[in-house]
């Protein structure tokens, strides 16, 4: 018997050809190029399995997204059917609830039992479901082979996550790796690697009963970033920069022009492919990876659909599909790698993986492992602004500019006047 969505196992022919009828349209609308990829797969993507429904997508920069995003759901014009949220905005979004999005929690009652709860938590406020991923987001340490045999004696997996099992212990490999290379590796290129490994051993929200919070453990960091910069544990690029990447490829230079290498990088499951793969260069295969020293999460992209949308389930049931289908699921998670949120497809190919980049190391059950002990989301709609303005208090003090009360008196005086927390 057919459930309320339109499930392609029971559902009625759609092709409008065979109808009679105008096909459905959706307007789809996404920062990145992925969730356009997963529509066009010609074997197995939407569009394929959904002939009947005409897609009318498009992609524009994240740093545009949201203010076109906000003028269309608070106008009604022009608004998408399903759109991409990041994790850096989700919140926002999923927090205006009803207001804005469809609720999702039939489609969740559907597949729950196979679903990893942690981008439901995310996508959930007010005992409702408003958006869905179909990612995991465990963070892990990546790490150059070569080097780790260099300081360490070994480079399996193993053994290296020895000397990263926890934050003591990585600073210690930081002070070996700083002495044996005589100042010219450092463990990571910038200690804002280490930011989302220290969110991830937070207790509290930054907002907790309308005041803001700073845990420990965000202290603790600030501290570490001090310790960094101090003894020169890291190569004092910001993330994300030309210096960031060109660690990766090993062509880094000091502000001597002296090259200089990098140990390791902290990424997600999704940074192995999107960025270390794409900025390694001659560096690939001499890689490997361990989980290190905090379990953390560093989630992507999650889908919602519109409140006002004329086409509910056609839009409920893309997104279903692109979550939970397992034939879909299975199929995607071995072109490209993605840690998917699927449990069903994790248990089925997990132990199939050998990644050449990686020196033939199964990652994929390591990653499926590592999202099984996820906390519950301390994820909010007001994280962005609050550690953007964070970050600059961190770096202020880490980089001599303040002194740590002046830094923390700074940073909750800007969140007042900003958020009014």
């Amino acid at each position: 018997m057919c459930t309320a969505l339109v499930f392609p196992s029971c559902s009625k022919k759609t092709d409008s050809a065979q109808s009679g009828k105008e096909a459905e349209k959706l307007v789809v609308w996404s920062y990145s190029s992925e969730l356009g990829d997963m529509l066009d797969e010609p074997s197995f993507g939407y569009k394929k399995k959904h002939p009947g429904v005409q897609v009318n997508y498009s992609l524009t920069p994240v740093d545009q997204f949201t203010s076109k995003l906000d003028r269309a759901l608070h106008s009604g014009s022009d608004a998408p059917d399903v759109f991409a949220l990041d994790v850096s905005f989700v919140r926002k979004y999923v927090e205006a609830g009803s207001e804005l999005l469809l609720p999702l929690d039939d489609i969740y009652e559907d597949i729950k039992d196979k679903i990893d709860l942690y981008p439901v938590q995310v996508g959930s406020y007010d005992d409702h479901v408003y958006a869905m991923s179909w990612q995991v987001f465990p963070g892990a340490v990546f790490y150059r082979r070569s080097l780790a045999k260099r300081f360490f004696g070994t480079d399996d997996p193993e053994m290296v996550q020895q000397h990263l099992k926890d934050i003591p212990a990585f600073l210690d490999a930081a002070k070996l790796i700083n002495e044996k290379s005589y100042g010219t590796v450092y463990i990571v290129s910038s200690s804002q690697d280490l930011f989302m490994p220290y969110k991830g051993l937070r207790k509290v929200h930054w907002v907790t009963n309308d005041n803001l919070f700073i845990d420990p453990a965000m202290q603790a960091y600030m501290e570490m970033c001090r310790t960094m910069h101090v003894k020169h544990y890291d190569a004092g690029v910001q993330q994300w920069s030309e210096g960031w990447f060109a660690g990766m490829n090993d062509t880094l230079t000091d502000e001597g022009g002296k090259n200089v290498k990098i140990f390791c990088y902290f990424l997600p499951a999704w940074g192995l492919h999107s960025v270390l793969k794409a900025n390694a260069g001659d560096t690939a295969g001499d890689w490997a990876m361990v989980q290190g020293p905090v379990q953390y999460e560093c989630g992507r992209t999650w889908l919602s659909v519109y409140k006002g949308t004329k086409s509910p389930k056609a839009a409920k049931e893309m997104i279903r599909y692109l979550v939970s289908d397992d034939e879909f699921c299975t199929a995607y998670a071995r072109k490209t790698g993605d840690i998917v949120a699927n449990v069903r497809t994790q248990d089925e190919i997990k132990h199939t993986f050998k990644e050449p980049f990686l020196g033939g190391q199964n990652h994929y059950a390591q990653f499926c492992q590592m999202s099984k002990n996820t906390k519950e989301s301390l994820v909010q709609g007001s994280d962005q602004a609050i550690e953007s303005l964070w970050n600059e208090a961190v770096f202020s003090y880490a980089y001599g500019e303040k002194t740590k009360e002046e830094a923390l008196a700074e940073f909750r005086s800007h969140v007042k006047a900003t958020l009014g927390f």
